[in-house]
């Protein structure tokens, strides 16, 4: 019996360990990408070229640098452009996507389930669809190089309402909303101070998916802002190899890593929400 117990704790341990060692060659695996693109931000264009992959650094970051700025590259006139959309677009997904879920959810209407089932047909419609009469409606109404035509279709965000919906139907009792109103509270005041503090998990997950896709958004930007004053950081990058006679893939290297390092940052401090948040917002209503 005891020989019986040790082999089954044993084939436990085995397992445990193999589960170990698969998770940290997977996060290897998901590293080593950004590994190579920082390492190569300090490496010369030639050193790329004869060995593209290489974990030691060099001595060109200074040089990289010199020459990413020498074209016409600012990192912070793109930084603060991009946190600009960024956070605005964030900021206005997450508010209203919340706010007509919580109409859908707490709201008995006329219309409720077909109004939610056009947002489901919305979201299957491909966003590149939808882009050329979106263009064309922003160069007649004159609202190029203006970042609030990037940031106020924000609004409408059907998959985050779909998320929101499906965070808040478990998470919020109807009966406490309906306390809140018997109280005497409005509705705004109510969805403010009762909704938004207990929708915090879901509201942190989907603020870095938003700002993350935001962040790296360059088809919508580049065909939008046409002054060098208003380009965001992947428009900026994007323009880095359009040298026709020599391609400093150091300086583009290092353009890249600018433009990740903030990314990065958000994950390493709100990594742990995404997987709370997720999980959570799965459960069926």
């Amino acid at each position: 019996m005891e020989n019986k117990l040790n082999l089954h704790n044993g084939g436990k341990t085995v397992y445990k360990t193999l589960i170990f060692v698969f998770c940290i060659f997977l996060s290897v695996l998901s590293l080593f990408p950004f590994v190579v693109m920082i390492v190569n931000s300090t490496r010369s264009t030639y050193q790329i070229q004869q060995q593209a992959v290489s974990l030691i650094p060099s001595k060109y970051f200074l040089n990289n640098l010199r020459i990413l700025t020498g074209k016409s590259f600012n990192p912070l006139t793109g930084f603060a452009n991009s946190l600009i959309v960024s956070v605005g677009t964030t900021v206005c997904a997450l508010y209203f996507s919340t706010l007509t879920a919580y109409a859908i959810v707490m709201y008995d209407w006329k219309m409720k389930k077909a109004f939610f089932s056009f947002i489901m047909a919305v979201m299957m419609i491909p966003a590149q669809i939808t882009i050329i009469g979106f263009v064309q409606m922003v160069y007649k109404l004159g609202m190029t190089n203006n970042f609030w035509i990037l940031i106020l279709p924000a609004i409408a965000s059907p998959s985050l309402v779909f998320f929101m919906r499906q965070y808040m139907k478990p998470a919020i009792p109807p009966s406490l909303i309906e306390s809140a109103r018997i109280d005497g509270s409005k509705e705004f005041f109510t969805f403010n101070v009762i909704a938004l503090p207990i929708m915090k998990p879901a509201i942190a997950t989907q603020a870095i998916f938003c700002f993350v896709t935001a962040w790296n958004d360059l088809f919508r930007p580049l065909t939008i802002l046409t002054k060098s004053d208003y380009y965001t950081l992947p428009i900026m990058v994007s323009l880095l190899r359009g040298d026709i006679y020599k391609t400093e893939f150091g300086s583009v290297y290092l353009g890249l890593t600018l433009t990740a390092l903030p990314l990065i940052i958000v994950y390493l401090f709100l990594s742990k929400y995404i997987v709370a948040g997720v999980a959570m917002g799965s459960v069926k209503g």
